[in-house]
């Protein structure tokens, strides 16, 4: 909104022709969803405590658990989900359609986890939206904001599927986008859900992949900069730089409030959108591999929780002493502190490996 009503006065006023450049309102909008959810994150929080908007615990998890995060407010993903959008409708050019897209899914995804905390906190246990129905929400979803991009969108590369590390390895799949971007959107919404089991722990992974694809963006977006990195460019997907930024604010005001010990959980409301909205942006600039790379502990989680479940179904016994896998070190009487810290350098230097990926090829 804001981006369109200076560029509009810009013949009257040329020094306003700085919100033509996508670094300066990428910074804009990193400082505005940040300082958005610093306003409305403690009111909000002092409600959702007041109104015992409280997420119920694991009874199987920890001990410690349920003595200590007993009564935290739950479903701070609404907090995010404000910053990233009333930033993102700021400083986004709201004629492309890719920036309409990630606001469809954080929102849809959003609402769906929102569905899915009310209903936890309803009947006071974790079980929450029943799976079947939670991932027809997803499925439905996914496809749509898939079939916008198909049916609205000029992307010319879309339906091929591009190797890190390699010039021209390129797979044109076809109809088999389809099932590919269904599984990567519902995949990573649900891998940043299972992650985020303990304070801060998804927020600043999610944080690092958004800041890694801030970059990713602007050069796929970039003539200049695709070219010298010899990557494909795709035009007007700079504009994503703008979302991503306002992702990075977010979970940074966020953090301030989910840090341990937290004064607020994410929740499904900020999981699932988040999780779903970084795979919408892999998809649309054409790394979605990277993604995994960079998004390598979500991975990790996700693998930990399908090798438990698998084991247990074949041998009755649990590779794991708990999953998803940060449990795991918990019940070997790992500080929760030393998990999260240790969790969040893996996720440093697994983004450091992925943005390696633009030069080595």
């Amino acid at each position: 909104m804001l981006f369109h009503f200076f560029t509009s006065l810009i013949d009257q006023y040329s020094f306003l022709n700085v919100f033509k450049y996508l670094t300066f309102r990428t910074g804009l909008a990193v400082m505005t969803s940040l300082i958005i959810v610093f306003i409305i994150g403690g009111p909000l929080i002092k409600i959702f405590s007041e109104k015992m908007i409280t997420g119920p615990i694991r009874q199987d998890g920890p001990i410690d658990h349920i003595v200590k995060k007993s009564g935290t407010p739950t479903m701070g993903g609404v907090i995010i989900i404000i910053g990233i959008t009333l930033s993102t409708l700021l400083w986004a050019d709201l004629n492309n359609i890719y920036i309409w897209t990630l606001v469809f899914v954080s929102l849809s995804l959003g609402g769906l986890g929102l569905l899915d905390d009310m209903l936890k906190i309803k009947h006071k246990n974790s079980s929450g939206l029943k799976s079947k129905y939670k991932f027809t929400g997803q499925l439905f979803i996914s496809a749509l904001a898939l079939f916008i991009l198909v049916k609205y969108s000029a992307h010319e590369y879309l339906f091929d599927l591009y190797f890190p590390f390699f010039k021209n390895l390129i797979f044109e799949m076809g109809i088999f986008f389809i099932p590919f971007g269904l599984f990567v959107i519902i995949g990573a919404s649900n891998a940043v859900n299972l992650t985020d089991g303990l304070d801060g722990l998804a927020t600043v992974p999610v944080m690092l992949v958004a800041l890694s694809f801030t970059l990713i963006s602007y050069v796929v977006g970039n003539t200049i900069f695709s070219e010298y990195l010899q990557i494909q460019y795709i035009p007007d997907v700079g504009e994503l730089s703008i979302f991503c930024g306002s992702i990075v604010g977010a979970c940074l005001g966020f953090l301030w409030y989910n840090a341990p010990p937290a004064k607020i959980f994410m929740g499904d409301t900020g999981s699932l959108s988040l999780g779903g909205s970084l795979a919408a942006i892999a998809i649309i600039v054409k790394h979605e591999i990277v993604l995994a790379i960079i998004g390598g502990l979500f991975v990790l989680e996700t693998v930990s929780v399908i090798i438990q479940v698998i084991s247990f179904k074949l041998t009755g016994k649990r590779i794991f002493k708990m999953a998803p896998i940060h449990h795991h070190f918990e019940k070997k009487g790992w500080a929760e502190s030393t998990i999260v810290i240790r969790f969040w350098i893996i996720a440093i230097i697994l983004a450091l490996v992925g943005l390696a990926t633009l030069k080595l090829r």
